[in-house]
């Protein structure tokens, strides 16, 4: 084996972990390809002592913590296919731009890649996403507060969050961009607590460089919005372990238990990767479970 663990992500559940192998002196192979999914976010809010940092600079000084340790190794690269062997796991990877191969085995394997997303109404969200559109309520919504705020989406559970947004506005729109995505009791509950419903399609969201200012329909009327929130279609990105037939939700996340075990022994998944809350602190605290099971874990087979 080239390390006890090989940690695959270094967002805030792959830094935790590591740190916290790293501190139980496991060597670590921390794997990263350095493209996160909050990139467009200019604030990270939620996390105790680190409220309103920017997401790349807590990702830049958790790497610069964790390599301050002399046995973790971080490389920027995409790993392509996991493999079991006989005492633990062979990650194959390739570098950005160069295509260069590597291959690292590890007696324990660490999934920590956090997820993918596609926009609603993807090329007027875009220009607005991160600073007037943010897609996590409890992170965000508290800097929205009292604001005329939109809520666009395409799924069924837009009635669900949309109770959550309305905490901090009471001037909150619902726009499903022409989808049937709320049926006729979430169009009754939202009546009830005051969330206009707008079912025409979006045509354009306007603004200047302050943010954003409204939405304009396919009608051609127009809605005052200065912010709001997109609900994304999230998409597990762990293609390159189908070899191990990982067990999954409907949604294709990685079923984990309390302990972040996977259903393959030796595995382990922490962040959004994992069914649950997806918040910074909630997947700092997984990563932070899994280094301490994976450490136990190693332990128990003699390692």
């Amino acid at each position: 084996m080239d390390a006890d663990v090989v940690v695959i992500g270094a967002g805030p559940a792959g830094l935790a972990a590591t740190l916290n192998l790293a501190r139980q002196q496991r060597t670590v192979v921390m794997l990263d390809s350095n493209r996160p999914r909050h990139a467009a976010t200019l604030q990270s809010h939620g996390f105790i002592t680190r409220d309103g940092i920017s997401p790349l600079e807590l990702r830049t000084q958790g790497r610069d913590e964790v390599l301050r340790y002399p046995t973790v190794t971080h490389e920027r690269t995409r790993v392509t296919q996991i493999a079991a062997v006989d005492g633990g796991f062979s990650v194959q990877a390739e570098q950005p731009g160069s295509r260069a191969e590597s291959e690292t085995r590890a007696a324990a394997v660490l999934i920590a890649t956090g997820l993918s997303e596609t926009l609603p109404v993807s090329q007027q969200v875009r220009p607005w996403y991160g600073t007037s559109l943010h897609s996590c309520m409890d992170c965000d919504g508290y800097d929205k507060r009292g604001q005329p705020l939109a809520l666009i989406g395409e799924t069924d559970d837009l009635a669900d969050r949309a109770m959550v947004i309305r905490r901090h506005t009471d001037d909150l729109a619902v726009f499903t961009n022409g989808s049937d995505a709320v049926d006729a009791a979430g169009e009754a509950r939202l009546a009830e607590h005051g969330v206009t419903l707008v079912r025409t399609p979006i045509a354009a969201i306007e603004g200047d460089r302050d943010g954003m200012q409204a939405i304009v329909l396919e009608d051609g009327s127009r809605s005052v919005r200065t912010g709001g929130f997109v609900r994304p279609w999230w998409h597990a990105q762990i293609e390159f372990a189908a070899s191990l037939g990982l067990e999954t939700d409907e949604d294709g996340l990685v079923i984990v238990d309390r302990a972040q075990r996977s259903s393959v022994e030796g595995v382990y998944a922490a962040g959004d990767i994992t069914p649950g809350f997806r918040q910074l602190a909630v997947a700092a605290g997984a990563g932070t479970i899994a280094a301490s099971v994976i450490n136990r874990d190693l332990i128990a087979r003699g390692r």
